[in-house]
This record gives structure tokens, C-alpha cells and sequence, in this order.
């Protein structure tokens, strides 16, 4: 609760932590803590406490260095103290009348939450940000997948231990066989007939492993069913990895992260899950017969485009499948030597090019771009396939040691903030022309959250990344960039520090960011097509008003919904799209991400299929007026 302290008594050599529950219901301690590190200035989550497997790094004087959100978050004041007596943390309200909680959860995660006007309560802020990053979370032999719910599930071949535990969100039991090893049966390791391996691929490796330096995958499975008590093996690189025991921080990787390796997890050879594989062999068999016509259509079509990809690059281009891939010199002079910039972003500057062919391109210099050229191309090569009329082509790319750069389609008219919020250098936008734009953009992020093999989270959405053709058709640029930074998040938040106000509540918590935050940083665009303005801007007598607040009242208070039309529309403006547009907004920017409606709902409210109903008030942005130094956030 505000004003305790969380620290160390220096004289009694004790300390003052929170410990979790047992359980969503059985209030006796749990598993996990998080309490103050006496060797230094530091916060520490435990397992046990016994196992580090979070810290908040030291205190600089205003935030944890790991945290770095803390510097932007202003609903409390932090402060840290360090004397001859103790050392702890402690923080206030600055606006007393917001109810909060503060509390290690049943999920090893510390939890802020916020009391709601409906009496409920909203997480807003949580520590370590993902799940499957809390230690021994779903227990001996659980696997824990950021991307489902939920986070826990039994390997293939192993059952819950304790259902009960499992229903309270306890998983600490973990998995056990629905079958026993051979030698767990009669104590003898003679086991090459009675137990088998199953691979499970993209898997982060389990610590604790013993590693022999072994000639053949063969050889490593038998030095595991050698050892009754060797629970699983990995082998690549001529190394062979061995698990003994039970196993534990098991995760499942996204497909195609390159960090997932094959994992062979031991079980018994009269398991089901090996009676299910011959059943489906003759599936297996069909499916490729079948697919060979398929395949071979599929090799005519591919053929027919690289050949025109080959013509447009050159002679000199290597073409990786959809995408060109260009030498620097070709780009260096295609360029000008890199002469006419265009702009500048987060994830580096944008020159303007013209191709051999006389093809005008844009190529964007990447910066704070640490990945090997393999793992790069890999990305690269994944954003390429992504083809959408409302999501800017991606024609190429090119890699020099550290040099990296990608080749876009050129848009005439530039971006949508020139136009918005640069009106003696930009062309004039009707209310129409806003309408039909904020229409391309949701359907483009529509197409990246909901089409795509995998969901593709923006994670920079913002006029500045809304690119408009010769016929003012948007186009969502730089989607997929965020992935090239890695899972930093320290890293991603100061890439884009200065399009902080368009960053839903959980990206600067540290909650867990899904799709929806994109939802939130489209409705605060919508809030700016609709002003022409930024959402926050110092009027002539200095006062701050911030414009998604006010026209959230106006828009479910009622008013004159015009009163908020851009100045120079001279309140000429559908009134009914208007509105429509700003409850949209409304919906969009909810605190808690499960009230926002998903892109491809707002792409049907705003072409007239559904109707939108009227939001309730942004709880989130009220709080944001009510702050002292809320506009630091927006500006």
C-alpha cells in the first residue's frame, strides 16, 4: 500500500517482503517473493526463497535501472532511502483520491491495479513483464507458452499432477508420466526397448544440463537411456546435452525464433503419444502425394515472379525470394549518396532513391540494429511476404557488416502528420479524405494482427508512420521493425521515446503488450485526425488542455461533437461519421485492454456493417488529467 516500506533493517539483519498466496484462495504463503537484496540497492523477485529469477537493477536516484517506465509513470512519486539504520522503498499517490494495490500475485508477478468506477479492479502495471519468465512458474515438466492461455500446459505424454492446484492457479505440482520409465518400474537401466524420445521443438533449453562432446545424435540418445534417472537430451554442433531429473522452466518459443532448439523428451515406449504417431502415418503419406500438383503450380508462379523481381534489380542483384537483396554501392549511388533525406525515426533516417529502372524508392538506414546477418535476413525475409493495399511494399533490403537498410515503395505525399499538424507546408485534408484514411489504416493493422501466419503487434503506431500516395491512399509503414530490436524493452521504449502519447498504459507498466496496444495508439490518432492537432498542446495562456479527455466528455456527455473539428474545416464534416469516429477513439483507449474492440470491429463500425455503441469515459484518461505533470507523458 502506498507509504509502506519494502527494505532491510540494518540493525536487526531482517527484512520486510511480500510473499504470494498459496493460491487464488488459500492465503497462506506461496512460492514467491520479492524482497530487498542487503548486498545492494536492488529488488529481487524469489522462488522459494531460494532462486533469483527477476531484479529491478540498482536505483539511480529517480527509477530501477531495469525499470525504465518508471521514469515516465506519474501517477506515483517513488523515492528510495539508504542510512545507517535501513534501506528501503516506498512510494505516494500523487493524486490521493486513485485507489491503488500493490501486491505479489499468486503468478509470481508484483501487480499494480487500479479500482475502476465499476468496483472492479484493472492491472495497469506488472513485474517481470512476461509470464514464462517467473522460475519454475508451471512446474516439474509443465511448458509454459507466452502466447496461449493458459500460460501452463503438460508436455505430450504427461498428465497434471494435481487437477485441484491446476483449477486455483497453482501449478507449482507440474506434470508427471501417464506412464512410468521401464527402470522407475523394476530399478534396472536397461531401457533401449521399453522407452523412446519425443522431439519438441522450439523450445528454450532447460539450465542445469551436462554437456559430452559426442560424434552422432545416435550416440547422445544412448548415453541418455543409459541413465534411468536422464529425463531428456538435445544435441546440435556435435555437443550433447543431457537432462537429469525432472525438468523445469520449460518454454515454448514463437515459431521461427531462432533460439528454439529440439528437445527429446524421454517417455515410455508404450506411451499413447507414440500409438498416435503410426496412426497418422498414412495421413502423412497422402498429404504429400496431394501436394505435389499444388507444388509444382506453386514453382511455375514463384518462377514467373522472381524472374520479374530479377529484371527490375539488375544483373548485379541477388533476389531472396520476394525481396531484392541490394548491394550498397547500388544504393549508395541510387541515392545520391545518401543525399536527399526525407526523414528521421526512431529506427533510423529515410532517403530518397531512384533504381536503374527509374523506380523511385525510399531507403530507410537502420539504427540500434544489433542482430547477425543471418537472424536479420530471417526477419527481413518474413516481413517481406506481407502484402496488403494499406501496408507499404517492403522491395528489398541490403546488408554490409554493420550496415543494414531496407527499400521501400516511395509515397508522393509523405507522411499523415505533415498534413495534420504542418499546415503551410503540407496540402489541405478534407473530412472525407480523414475518414477514408483512418478507414486504410485500421484495415492495414487489421491485416497485421489477424491475416498474417503469425499476429504482427506495430508497436509504433503514429501519423508519422501513416505514409499517403499521389492519391492520399494510407499506407501503415515500418510494421514488423520492432521485432529487429529483440525483446529489450528498455530498448524498444527508447527507440520510441518521443511517440510516447501514442503508448497504450501496458507498454509503459509493463504488462504484457498484445495487440491491442496497437488499438490504443490508433485511437489516439483518431483523436488527432479529427483536431488537426497534437493531442496535447500549450494554447496562447499556457494552459495544457488535453484533447482525448475533452473530447471524450464532449463525445458521452454530450456537446456540440463539431466544437471539435479541426479549425481550418471550418466545421464542415459528416456529424454522424465525426461522432462515430470519436467513439470509436473512446473505445480504443480504454485502460484495460479487453474492453478495446479488436481492428477488424473498428474496420466494420467505421464502414457502417456494425454499430458502435456509446463508450464509458476512459477512466485511464481521467487519471492522466488529474496527475500533476500528466502532459509530460503526451509531449
Amino acid at each position: 500500500m502506498p507509504g509502506a516500506k519494502l527494505g532491510y533493517d540494518k540493525r536487526t539483519k531482517k527484512g520486510r517482503f511480500l510473499t504470494s498466496w498459496k493460491n487464488s484462495e488459500d492465503p497462506a504463503p506461496g512460492l514467491f517473493s520479492v524482497e530487498f537484496d542487503p548486498n545492494g540497492t536492488q529488488y529481487v523477485m524469489m522462488w522459494n526463497r531460494s532462486k533469483q529469477y527477476w531484479t529491478s537493477g540498482s536505483w539511480d536516484g529517480h527509477k530501477f535501472s531495469l525499470i525504465p517506465e518508471m521514469g515516465l509513470f506519474r501517477i506515483y512519486n517513488f523515492s528510495y532511502v539508504d542510512n545507517e539504520n535501513e534501506s528501503y522503498f516506498t512510494f505516494t499517490r500523487t493524486n490521493p483520491s486513485t485507489v491503488t494495490r500493490f501486491n505479489m500475485d499468486v503468478t509470481g508477478r508484483v501487480k499494480q491495479m487500479m479500482l475502476m468506477n465499476n468496483d472492479s479492479w484493472n492491472v495497469f502495471g506488472s513485474q517481470p513483464r512476461l509470464q514464462c519468465e517467473v522460475s519454475a512458474y508451471c512446474g516439474a515438466f509443465g511448458i509454459c507458452n507466452q502466447n496461449s492461455l493458459p500460460f501452463c500446459s503438460c508436455l505430450r505424454g504427461f498428465k497434471v499432477k494435481y487437477d485441484n492446484d491446476w483449477s486455483l492457479m497453482d501449478y507449482s505440482g507440474g506434470c508427471v508420466r501417464e506412464i512410468n520409465l521401464q527402470c522407475e518400474n523394476n530399478g534396472t537401466n536397461s531401457n533401449e526397448k521399453n522407452d523412446k524420445f519425443l522431439m519438441k521443438t522450439n523450445l528454450s533449453l532447460p539450465l542445469h544440463s551436462q554437456s559430452l562432446m559426442i560424434g552422432s545424435i545416435g550416440e547422445c540418445e544412448s548415453a541418455c537411456l543409459s541413465n534411468c534417472s536422464c529425463s531428456a537430451y538435445a544435441y546440435g554442433g556435435s555437443q550433447c546435452s543431457l537432462w537429469n531429473g525432472e525438468l523445469f522452466n520449460l518454454q515454448q518459443l514463437a515459431e521461427g525464433d531462432i533460439s528454439g532448439k529440439a528437445v527429446y523428451i524421454r517417455l515410455s515406449a508404450s506411451s499413447s503419444v507414440f500409438a498416435e504417431t503410426k496412426n497418422d502415418d498414412w495421413i502423412v503419406v497422402g498429404s504429400v502425394v496431394g501436394s505435389v500438383v499444388v507444388l509444382v503450380l506453386l514453382a511455375i508462379a514463384l518462377a514467373e515472379v522472381l524472374s520479374l523481381r530479377r529484371l527490375m534489380a539488375g544483373k548485379s542483384k541477388v533476389v531472396e525470394g520476394f525481396l531484392v537483396a541490394f548491394g550498397y554501392k547500388d544504393l549508395q549511388i541510387a541515392t545520391k549518396n545518401f543525399s536527399d533525406k526525407l526523414g528521421e525515426g526512431g529506427f533510423g533516417s529515410v532517403y530518397k532513391g531512384t533504381l536503374p529502372d527509374s523506380t523511385v524508392v525510399a531507403v530507410k538506414k537502420l539504427e540500434s540494429i544489433s542482430q547477425g546477418e543471418k537472424q536479420f535476413r530471417a526477419e527481413v525475409s518474413t516481413i517481406g511476404i506481407i502484402q496488403h493495399v494499406n501496408l507499404v511494399r517492403l522491395r528489398g533490403f541490403c546488408v554490409r557488416g554493420n550496415n543494414k537498410m531496407l527499400v521501400y515503395d516511395y509515397m508522393q505525399n509523405g507522411s499523415l502528420n505533415s498534413h495534420l499538424f504542418d499546415a503551410k507546408n503540407s496540402k489541405f485534408l478534407k473530412w472525407k479524405s480523414r475518414y477514408q484514411i483512418a478507414l486504410g489504416i485500421a484495415k492495414g493493422l487489421a491485416y497485421l494482427h489477424e491475416n498474417c501466419k503469425a499476429c504482427i503487434i506495430h508497436c509504433d503506431v503514429k501519423p508519422e508512420n501513416v505514409l499517403l500516395d499521389d492519391e492520399f491512399f494510407p499506407k501503415v509503414a515500418d510494421f514488423g521493425l520492432a521485432k529487429l530490436l529483440g525483446g529489450d524493452f528498455s530498448r524498444v521504449l527508447t527507440t520510441m521515446r518521443g511517440t510516447i502519447g501514442y503508448l497504450a498504459p501496458e507498454w509503459i507498466s509493463g504488462i504484457e503488450v498484445t495487440a491491442k496496444a496497437d488499438v490504443y495508439s490508433y485511437g489516439m490518432m483518431l483523436f488527432e485526425l479529427v483536431s488537426g492537432k497534437r493531442n496535447t498542446m500549450n494554447s496562447e495562456d499556457e494552459y495544457v488542455r488535453y484533447f482525448p479527455y475533452w473530447a471524450a466528455s464532449v463525445t458521452i456527455e454530450g456537446g456540440d461533437i463539431l466544437d471539435l473539428l479541426d479549425p481550418v474545416l471550418e466545421r464542415e464534416g459528416d456529424v454522424k461519421e465525426i461522432s462515430n469516429i470519436c467513439k470509436v477513439a473512446c473505445w480504443c483507449v480504454q485502460g484495460d485492454a479487453s474492453n478495446r474492440p479488436s481492428m477488424s470491429q473498428v474496420v466494420q463500425i467505421l464502414e457502417g456493417v456494425i454499430d458502435v455503441n456509446l463508450p464509458p469515459l476512459p477512466r485511464w484518461l481521467q487519471v492522466l488529467v488529474e496527475t500533476p505533470g500528466h502532459s509530460a507523458l503526451y509531449s
